[in-house]
């Protein structure tokens, strides 16, 4: 009996309607009837909305009118109202010889918060940074000493006031919300009750609530001949609300840790405050990174509410920029221009949580 060997033959190219730029367009835009009138609506509304917006951004834009009356005159965006009035948009009524101190701070404010997402940052380093870093925005900020003139923050406004409350209300209201979420899941009935009823109440009720509540009635709790300033009024009821929110995204995160894990911890032999810092913490806020980071977003576009209790931030200095009876008439671009700051940071928030997502990801891939 002979033997054959059996060669097998290279593999064949997979048919040219499954791979090519025609292939990846039939999937993805054409592949179903709902689809095509979808990719259809999408492209004629591009081919309406795109050329128009180009023409009046760009093409049309004056960028070096002296008045209303120029920028009207042709016909495109004023972006010269922002080039005219960027100081006061960005730095509200601080001081206009001054304003380099708030441009200080705030590039010191951005330089904190990103060595805050390096890793090799992630030790003793980072409360040194801190430290020194809000010691400085502060001395900046309010002056008074080093021949600097004293500002008080009644007239603190624009980027940099928004950048100090957002700042100080995730780094206050994140160990606050990570200690309420542990309070919540406590065996203790009145630690736990106490949670609770925070959690519930302050989630109950708008932010405009809470800040309402900090300028008008909190004043009103407090001993004869105290008072707090305004700014940290609503300081605080930023950090309240966030801490709130945060609290029940740690509790999901805490929740879903396999009962094993804290079996194994306690096999170890560790304490209860062992198991939460270097085994139970560590996995739950990896699992919620997406949710915390959302809570960051909204928490950094929140902090325009102020508005209402009559806090010079970004929103509010250009509703100041635009009440120049010479330059009226231009709240697109000044409201564009103030989206567009609240764009780059919160989408700087977003990539780096999927960055930091991939660099703690330490499940098999399926």
């Amino acid at each position: 009996m002979s033997s054959t060997t059996h060669t097998p033959s290279e593999g064949l190219p997979p048919p040219s309607t499954h791979v090519g730029a025609w292939a990846w367009l039939k999937s993805r835009l054409f592949s179903s009837p709902l689809n095509i009138l979808i990719t259809v609506l999408l492209a004629w509304f591009l081919l309406m909305s795109v050329p128009a917006l180009v023409e009046w951004a760009f093409i049309k834009a004056n960028f070096n009118a002296t008045n209303a009356q120029e920028c009207r005159a042709s016909g495109g965006a004023c972006w010269a109202f922002i080039i005219e009035k960027h100081r006061l948009i960005l730095f509200g009524t601080y001081p206009f010889d001054e304003q380099w101190r708030p441009l200080i701070a705030t590039f010191i404010l951005v330089a904190v918060i990103v060595c805050s997402g390096i890793r090799r940052f992630w030790n003793w380093k980072l409360a040194v940074i801190w430290t020194v870093g809000l010691t400085a925005v502060a001395l900046l900020m309010w002056g008074g000493v080093f021949g600097l003139t004293y500002v008080e923050n009644a007239r603190w406004g624009g980027l940099p006031l928004t950048l100090i409350l957002s700042t100080f209300g995730i780094a206050f209201a994140f160990p606050i919300g990570v200690l309420l979420a542990l309070g919540r899941r406590s065996k203790m009935p009145a630690i736990k009750a106490l949670c609770v009823v925070y959690i519930e109440l302050i989630r109950g009720v708008p932010l405009i609530s809470l800040l309402f509540m900090s300028s008008v009635m909190l004043p009103l709790f407090l001993p004869e001949g105290f008072s707090i300033d305004k700014l940290l009024r609503a300081q605080i009821a930023i950090i309240m609300f966030a801490a709130a929110y945060i609290a029940e995204t740690v509790r999901g995160g805490l929740q879903a840790i396999p009962k094993g894990q804290y079996e194994g911890a306690d096999s170890l032999g560790l304490n209860y405050w062992q198991q939460m810092r270097k085994i139970i913490l560590p996995q739950a806020l990896k699992i919620v990174i997406p949710p915390l980071v959302s809570i960051f977003i909204a928490l950094f576009k929140d902090t325009s509410l102020v508005v209402i209790i009559g806090i010079f931030d970004l929103t509010l200095a250009a509703k100041a920029a635009l009440s120049d009876a010479a330059w009226r008439g231009f709240g697109v671009e000044a409201y564009l221009f103030i989206s567009l700051i609240y764009f780059v940071f919160c989408f700087s928030m977003s990539k780096y949580s999927q960055a930091l997502e991939k660099r703690l990801a330490t499940d098999h891939a399926r």
